[in-house]
């Protein structure tokens, strides 16, 4: 259903072929489809169509209930019709710019996108890390634990108080005789400094004529050239699809 003043498909259409080729998503169960008969039972199906490709589409129609031209398929042609009805995405193939229509799209892609949102919605869970001792930083633990647990009292060494050694006589502490001090050395008289070379004046700067390119007198007998032909702006409707 569109709703009042916005594009139709056949517009959206037009303005797409008119930047690059177009993708074109439709549902090809729908009535009215003709495309070959593998794909008649898939929910999805994307045909680009455009006017310079590879391979040239000469029949393109974009009618105002359907799009039929000829396609290729493993190099064998075939004649599709897509009606309206059963597109529900336009997309350029340079730049992204499209549309969808949500009413149109089938309830197992529309699954598929609520799915994937819900995904990746939800936080992800943070891997917590411990450390972990081997065996041998166990036993080693367990050692030091042994050891550091007190003695019992039978097995406390008894402990002996020995007298204390006789004093040591004094020894003479040598005399330290200063050196003389040290002379300092003359200074020699200060180097006058060399005269400063004169500094020649600066050259006059050039004169410099402003002038903007691009602006030189046309001769009377040259004729203006026509402007060049582009492509049209892109709508404002269009946007990027991801």
């Amino acid at each position: 259903m569109t709703q009042a003043g916005a594009p139709t498909k056949r517009d959206v259409m037009l303005a797409l072929l008119e930047q690059s080729s177009v993708y074109v998503h439709l549902d090809p169960r729908r009535a009215g489809v003709v495309v070959p008969p593998q794909f008649k039972r898939q929910p999805q199906l994307v045909l680009q169509v455009g006017l310079n490709l590879a391979v040239a589409i000469r029949d393109l129609d974009v009618g105002e209930e359907a799009v039929g031209c000829t396609l290729s398929f493993n190099r064998s042609p075939f004649y599709c019709v897509m009606p309206w009805t059963s597109i529900f995405g336009l997309v350029g193939a340079d730049d992204q710019r499209g549309r969808i229509w949500p009413d149109d799209v089938p309830a197992e892609i529309a699954a598929q996108v609520q799915t994937a949102a819900r995904r990746d919605s939800q936080p992800k869970e943070r891997t917590r890390l411990r450390a972990v001792k081997s065996s041998d930083e166990e036993g080693d633990d367990e050692a030091e634990t042994e050891s550091a647990a007190p003695p019992r009292a039978s097995e406390r060494p008894s402990l002996t108080i020995a007298p204390p050694p006789p004093p040591e006589p004094a020894k003479a502490v040598p005399t330290l005789v200063e050196p003389a001090a040290a002379e300092p050395a003359p200074v020699p008289a200060a180097v006058p400094a060399p005269a400063a070379a004169p500094v020649p004046a600066p050259l006059p700067a050039p004169a410099v004529t402003e002038h903007d390119e691009g602006d030189e007198p046309t001769p009377p007998d040259a004729e203006p050239s026509p402007p060049g032909r582009g492509k049209r702006p892109i709508p404002s409707y269009l946007r990027v699809v991801k």
